[in-house]
């Protein structure tokens, strides 16, 4: 791999430099992608370090405190899964869990980069870099861990405001059909965080249900969140397919995602006339369809997540539905919830869960489901987590 670093990359303003030279740890296998960013941080102010495997970021982690760590996800030679630099992130977190993280993945290795935030990191960038962007990432993320360091009276009461804004997005009364009723939690891990759903109506005999999860958490995540909302208000009209919903949501938030984040979104249509299930699914957990027989089929995805290649498409597609069907909506944090153990929840739980309650209402089955939870994670949810119950 052959690296360029791009002249206009120095002449960034002295505003954009660090005030305090902040510290950041780099791992990489590749002698040139070392030397490559030794050039760039360095000119940028920033005070670098540098390892070359997964044994040897944790041993400086010991060592000292960094402001940064931005790894490579391979450390093996001919090998692309990205699996030693997924199995790092939470050792890193083990010593220093408000580090950020910020991975380097190949082009094409979206999947992997998905994976490492849900393991904890801030945010990913694609190799070959642009230095620009590259620079952007890593002083946003070291800004945004400063910041919250100095977390004062200020900021917790802006954050609550924050909260409370958020949660007024949210639907405040599940809407109800003739011969489909919904019920539904959300349950922000820090306050706010970007987990998002709606439920919007066509008519007496049709709604669309979607559900998301923007990367990261907080306040960032929270802004992000409303604007895939009024996004999705706006394009999930009475006639919109669902893929054509995911593309043109996808499109919009191209144009405004910052660098380095990205949405997993489902959205499906329930027509309880015509019997009919209609869906997208962009990168997001696979919801369930639980039958009355007890029979599961998987919302699966069709697409990658949003936010990130502009021209997108998104594949539909269909069920029949029937009377005593279930449909199971969820985030993450319901099945990556971890008993004190660490042992995570997971979907086969899940589906378990809803299969053993799904004679029960929506309300009766939410409730039932988020007590097999809790009685697994103890109540203590670490991610965003939102569920939800459709029942016909």
């Amino acid at each position: 791999m052959r690296l360029v670093i791009s002249p206009g990359a120095y002449m960034l303003n002295m505003a954009t430099r660090p005030q305090v030279a902040a510290k950041i740890l780099v791992a990489d296998d590749q002698p040139d992608v070392l030397e490559a960013l030794r050039w760039l941080l360095t000119g940028e102010g920033y005070e670098a370090e540098f390892a070359s495997s997964t044994d040897a970021v944790l041993e400086r982690l010991r060592e000292r405190s960094f402001d940064l760590l931005l790894m490579d996800l391979n450390y093996s030679r001919d090998t692309t899964s990205g699996r030693e630099g997924l199995e790092l992130i939470p050792k890193v977190r083990a010593i220093d869990g408000s580090l950020p993280i910020v991975v380097m993945t190949g082009w094409g290795n979206i999947d992997t980069a998905v994976e490492a935030m849900r393991s904890g990191a801030r945010s990913f960038v694609q190799k070959p870099w642009e230095d620009v962007t590259l620079l952007e990432i890593l002083q946003r993320e070291i800004e945004d861990a400063q910041a919250t360091k100095r977390s004062d009276a200020k900021q917790k009461r802006e954050f609550e405001e924050a909260r409370l804004i958020q949660r007024g997005l949210l639907p405040t009364a599940t809407p109800q059909l003739a011969g489909l009723r919904l019920a539904s939690s959300w349950q922000p891990a820090d306050g706010v965080g970007g987990d998002c759903f709606d439920m919007l109506t066509f008519g007496p005999a049709a709604m669309g249900v979607y559900i998301a999860d923007v990367a990261g958490k907080g306040v960032p995540a929270a802004l992000l969140m409303s604007n895939l909302q009024a996004a999705v208000r706006a394009f999930a009209q009475e006639g919109a397919a669902p893929g054509s919903v995911c593309t043109a949501v996808n499109r919009l938030l191209c144009r405004n995602m910052v660098s380095g984040r990205f949405v997993t979104f489902c959205y499906a249509r329930l027509d309880v006339g015509t019997g009919k299930l209609t869906y997208a699914n962009a990168g997001h957990n696979p919801p369930l369809l639980v039958r009355a027989n007890g029979a599961i089929d998987q919302l699966a995805p069709g697409g990658t997540v949003l936010g990130v290649f502009a021209e997108s498409t998104y594949e539909q597609g269909d069920f029949a539905l029937g009377p005593g069907d279930r449909l199971i909506l969820y985030t993450d944090g319901i099945t990556e919830g971890r008993n004190p153990a660490g042992d995570e929840f997971g979907e086969d739980a899940l589906a378990a869960s809803a299969l053993r309650h799904r004679a029960l209402g929506a309300d009766e089955m939410l409730a039932a489901m988020l007590k097999d939870v809790e009685g697994f994670n103890a109540g203590v949810y670490e991610d965003d987590a939102t569920l939800i119950v459709a029942a016909l």
